[in-house]
């Protein structure tokens, strides 16, 4: 089975800001600072609820049968109907495994308000039997299935008391984690500009995502030592050869707590 390990990158959605609170003549960082100021006043944190969040990326990692890719969806000035639309014919493409690290919690309830937002056709994502009986046994709604492994949620053993952060687990097993950025950074950056720093961000925490991803299949004994060893290899040869900054910089961060050990 094809293999997609994927995450999002978000910001406050203005626009459903402006209509919430009536506040249509004020500017961006205006609006924003009212959205998290009401979300203090209900819920003592700036975490915004799902439906305020609007997508800005999407990063993957995609293990074929015959290769491997680390990608963000769309251009850098794609819409964000875009976005959400090619993740969901990607879907449709090419049936992976989706991994995710909370994206039961998190991505993909984001990813349906936006796709209802957009009306954005996701058939195969929402299949659970009715025209395909593969996935009334298999799919990726459904919590205890394996189409879709959220990783926090399975390693915590669904309890809430046992889940833990990417960036602490990456940490714990060798792997890089995060690199100069977090998530509470990127409404920030968004407005400095700086998409393609949030991009390169998204990728690697996919790229963190998949790393543990793979050490969980050699403990359930879907790999082997040899092939676990392989897997590792080949994604830093693509990392090597694909000449961007970011991934040279993942390397040199992977190498060194390998060296640490």
């Amino acid at each position: 089975m094809n293999t997609l390990a994927f995450d999002i990158e978000t910001i406050p959605d203005i626009a459903l800001g402006r209509r919430l609170y009536d506040v249509g003549d004020l500017d961006d960082g205006s609006v924003a600072k009212i959205m998290f100021f009401k979300q203090r006043q209900a819920r003592n944190t700036n975490f915004l609820p799902l439906p305020q969040h609007r997508i800005v990326a999407i990063s993957a990692v995609l293990r074929t049968r015959d290769d491997l890719h680390v990608f963000s969806l769309g251009d850098a000035d794609a819409e964000e109907k875009e976005i959400v639309q090619r993740f969901y014919d990607g879907l449709e493409r090419y049936s992976p495994e989706l991994v995710s690290w909370n994206g039961g919690g998190f991505d993909l309830p984001v990813l349906h308000y936006r796709s209802l937002l957009h009306g954005v056709n996701a058939e195969r994502y929402w299949e659970t039997g009715g025209n395909d009986r593969e996935f009334r046994f298999n799919n990726y709604l459904s919590r205890f299935h394996w189409r879709h492994i959220d990783l926090m949620d399975v390693l915590a053993g669904f309890q809430i008391g046992g889940r833990s952060s990417l960036e602490q687990i990456a940490t714990m097993l060798g792997f890089p984690g995060k690199l100069g950025m977090s998530g509470d950074q990127v409404w920030g950056r968004y407005q400095a500009g700086e998409l393609a720093a949030i991009r390169a961000y998204c990728e690697t925490d996919a790229l963190n995502t998949f790393l543990i991803y793979l050490r969980f299949q050699l403990v359930r004994g879907i790999l082997d030592e040899s092939r676990y060893q392989r897997e590792l290899e080949l994604l830093r040869d693509k990392l090597e050869q694909s000449g961007q900054g970011h991934f040279d910089e993942f390397l040199e961060a992977w190498r060194a707590r390998v060296d640490g050990e």
